[in-house]
C-alpha cells in the first residue's frame, strides 16, 4: 500500500492537471466565501465601492485577461518540453513535468478566472428579475487583487521559463534527484555492518527440489518492488528468487519469480506477488538510480550527435555524470539477498555493479567522442578525478584506469596526429606518473 501511495504521489508530481484543478476548486470556494462577506458587510469607503456596470466590467476584464494568460502559460510550457526533448533528450522531459512553479502559476491563473466567473454570476442590477441589486464590492476588489497577482505570476513564469531551459539547471536537477535516490537505495560502506539483512549473512544458493515459477501478466516498466510484501507471501523457510528489478521492462508470460517449495495456493500467491510489483508506463528513478545515469548519458550523446554538435553541453553533462558515478563508487553495491529470522529468503537479481556503472557512464560517450580530442580530454580528466576519490587498492580504480586506456585506443584514425598526441600526453600525465 505504501508503494502504491508513492506511485500515486509520483504521478501527481508529474501531472499538469492536479494543482490547477485544486486551484479551480479553491477559486470557487473563495468566491462563495467573499460573496458571503459582501452580504454581511456594507461599511466600505465610497472609493472602494462599485456599481453593477463597473463590477461586471472589472470581473470581465480580469477573467478575460487571466484566460489569455493561461493559454500563454500552457503554450510556453509545451514549447519548453518540446525544445528540451529535441535539444537535450526525451528522457529529461519527465523532470520538466514536475516543475512546481509552473503548475502553481497555472493554478493561480485558472483559479482567478474561476473566481471571477462565480462572482460575476452573483452580480444583479435593480431592474433584473430579482428586483434587488447585488453589488459584491468586496468580491470585486479581491478580483482586482487576484488579477494583479496573476499578471505578476505570468511575468515571474516567463522569467522562470527562460532560466529553466538552461542546460546546466536541467542537468543539476537530474543529478540532484539521482544522487538522492542513490543514497536511499545503495547502502553506505561501513566497517562493521550489523544489519540482519546484510548480504554476507544471506545464503544465495538456490534450493533444490520442486519449485513454482510465476510469470508477468502485464507489460510496462518495473518502477518499484515491495520487498516486505514479497516476504509476506512466503511460508516459513521458503525462498523466492526475484527475476526482475526496478528499471527493467515487464513482458507478459516472462519470468517474474520462482518460489521454493511451491505454495499451497499458487494462484493466490501469484496475485500477491504481482501486486507487490509496481508497473507503470514510464521508467522512473524511484528505486532505479541507474535511470538518472541514463538521462545524463543521453544528454551527452545528444550533444555529441552530428545534428546538434555541442561539445560544451557534452562537457557539462559529463561532469554532472561524474558526480553521480562518484556517489555510486563510494557506496556498497545493492544487496543480492535478504532474509528473515524464520528462514524466509529473497534472492535478488544482480543490479548495476560499480564496474557496470563506469561502463554505462562512459562507453557510449567514449565511442561517440572518438573524433573529438577535446571531449576525450574531458573524459580523461573526469576519470582521473574519480580515481582520486577512491582508495589506492580499489578494484574500481583499476576499472577506471582501464576505461582511460580504452579512451586512448578509441581515438578516430581521422584525427590529426597532433591532436592524437595531445590526448596520449594527457593520459600519460594522469595515469602513468
Amino acid at each position: 500500500m505504501l508503494l502504491r501511495l508513492k506511485k500515486i504521489q509520483e504521478d501527481l508530481r508529474s501531472s499538469l492537471f492536479f494543482i490547477p484543478m485544486l486551484c479551480v476548486l479553491g477559486g470557487v470556494a473563495l468566491a462563495v466565501v467573499m460573496l458571503g462577506v459582501d452580504d454581511r458587510y456594507d461599511g466600505l469607503p465610497s472609493r472602494l465601492t462599485a456599481t453593477v456596470d463597473s463590477s461586471r466590467g472589472v470581473l470581465t476584464v480580469v477573467a478575460s485577461a487571466t484566460l489569455s494568460f493561461a493559454g500563454i502559460a500552457f503554450s510556453v510550457s509545451l514549447l519548453l518540453i518540446s525544445l528540451a526533448s529535441s535539444q537535450f533528450s526525451p528522457r529529461v522531459v519527465h523532470g520538466l513535468f514536475r516543475d512546481r512553479f509552473t503548475k502553481r502559476v497555472m493554478g493561480v491563473v485558472v483559479g482567478t478566472f474561476t473566481y471571477c466567473l462565480v462572482v460575476m454570476r452573483a452580480v444583479r442590477g435593480p431592474l433584473e428579475d430579482s428586483g434587488s441589486p447585488v453589488i459584491p464590492s468586496i468580491s470585486t476588489l479581491v478580483a482586482v487583487l487576484l488579477g494583479v497577482v496573476s499578471v505578476l505570476s505570468i511575468i515571474a513564469f516567463i522569467s522562470h521559463s527562460a532560466h529553466s531551459m538552461d542546460v546546466s539547471k536541467i542537468l543539476h536537477d537530474v543529478t540532484r534527484d539521482t544522487i538522492d535516490r542513490i543514497k536511499q537505495t545503495w547502502p553506505e560502506v561501513t566497517d562493521d555492518d550489523e544489519d540482519d539483512h546484510d548480504e554476507s549473512e544471506v545464503d544465495l544458493t538456490e534450493p533444490s527440489g520442486e519449485s513454482k515459477a510465476i510469470a508477468f501478466d502485464r507489460h510496462g516498466w518495473v518502477q518499484q518492488v515491495d520487498y516486505d510484501a514479497l516476504f509476506e507471501v512466503l511460508a516459513d523457510g521458503a525462498t523466492l528468487r526475484l527475476d526482475t528489478a526496478p528499471g527493467r521492462y515487464a513482458i507478459p508470460n516472462t519470468p517474474l519469480c520462482t518460489i521454493w517449495p511451491p505454495p499451497e495456493d499458487p494462484e493466490l500467491v501469484g496475485k500477491a506477488v504481482a501486486a507487490a510489483i509496481i508497473i507503470g508506463e514510464t521508467r522512473t528513478t524511484q528505486q532505479d538510480a541507474a535511470y538518472g545515469l541514463r538521462q545524463l548519458v543521453d544528454v551527452a550523446l545528444k550533444a555529441l550527435s552530428p545534428g546538434v554538435n555541442d561539445p560544451t553541453t557534452a562537457q557539462d553533462a559529463l561532469f554532472h555524470l561524474a558526480a553521480v558515478v562518484q556517489e555510486m563508487l563510494v557506496r556498497e553495491q545493492p544487496r543480492r539477498g535478504l532474509s528473515r529470522d524464520d528462514g524466509r529468503r529473497l534472492l535478488l537479481p544482480r543490479l548495476t555493479s560499480h564496474e557496470e556503472a563506469i561502463e554505462e557512464a562512459f562507453d557510449e560517450v567514449r565511442l561517440a567522442a572518438a573524433g573529438l580530442p577535446t571531449v576525450l580530454t574531458y573524459l580523461l580528466e573526469i576519470i582521473y578525478l574519480l580515481s582520486l576519490s577512491l582508495a589506492e587498492d580499489s578494484e574500481v580504480r583499476t576499472a577506471l584506469t582501464r576505461q582511460a586506456e580504452l579512451i586512448v585506443e578509441s581515438i578516430d584514425s581521422n584525427v590529426p596526429d597532433r591532436d592524437r598526441d595531445r590526448v596520449r600526453a594527457e593520459y600519460r600525465e594522469r595515469f602513468e606518473n
